[in-house]
């Protein structure tokens, strides 16, 4: 059987060393009409939220929403499905897609609380709430945030004294069973290349010139990145569908 019609997975979502590996469900195109003369072809489909690093504390909680948030969507799909002849020309979006991003902003909101009590609060999660039929719809740009001017870079010394680097989550979808281990391994990695630079940021205070954070910590630290999200690629590769575009979780940056 070629890898095109290989039969759809289930999605599986892991955190490993603070990160999360996550997948949409797989749907199946459908038509369904409902009275009053709306037809819906499709299945809802939602953005994937992109989560900043998640301290070890705060793992566990955060799991139980990710898997909240699959939960929703596939209850979603299911009434759906299920709900064909019901309703007027605005059934889908009042009694299903309406509710649905209610429950996922409550469950973003729960993320970003469980990661607030042990580090800083990621803000803005919400913009992943609003769901779709057949594709995820456009997310917006997270929003600014401003920093006291003692967290600031120094221009003149390279300093980034009170800040700590952040790496987007990469998201990888269906994983094989005989690619796990390799993969996991090399999620454990970046959570291990991410404290090191970290580590890196805070015992290298003075140094350098006005690039220093960029050419010596942030630089290396995409390369180590990109080789350990290419291996993720090369290793799903050999026994399923090689996932694309993971090189866009690599370049990491000053919060």
């Amino acid at each position: 059987m070629s890898r095109a019609h290989a039969r759809p997975q289930r999605s599986k979502r892991v955190l490993v060393a603070g990160v999360a590996v996550a997948a949409t469900l797989t749907a199946v195109t459908a038509a369904v009409a409902f009275a009053g003369g709306e037809t819906v072809t499709g299945s809802i489909a939602c953005p994937q939220p992109v989560v900043p690093a998640v301290p070890a504390a705060a793992q566990a909680e955060v799991q139980r929403e990710l898997a909240n948030l699959d939960k929703q969507i596939a209850e979603a799909n299911n009434r759906l499905r299920t709900s064909a002849g019901e309703g007027g020309p605005n059934f889908v979006q009042n009694a299903i897609l309406g509710p649905l991003a209610s429950k996922r902003v409550a469950a973003l909101n729960r993320i970003e609380t469980a990661i607030g009590r042990v580090a800083e609060k990621p803000e803005g999660l919400e913009r992943f709430a609003t769901c779709g039929l057949g594709q995820a719809p456009a997310v917006s740009a997270p929003p600014a945030t401003t920093r006291p001017a003692s967290m600031s870079a120094n221009a003149g010394t390279g300093s980034a004294a009170g800040r700590v680097i952040e790496c987007p989550l990469p998201v990888v979808q269906n994983v094989p069973a005989a690619a796990r281990a390799e993969v996991d391994r090399e999620l454990a990695n970046l959570g291990k290349q991410l404290a090191e630079a970290n580590d890196r940021l805070r015992t290298s205070a003075g140094q350098g010139g006005p690039n220093f954070v960029q050419n010596a910590i942030l630089g290396p630290l995409a390369s180590k990145r990109a080789a350990a999200l290419d291996r993720i690629a090369i290793s799903i590769d050999r026994v399923g569908e090689r996932p694309q575009g993971l090189e866009r979780f690599a370049t990491c940056s000053l919060k």
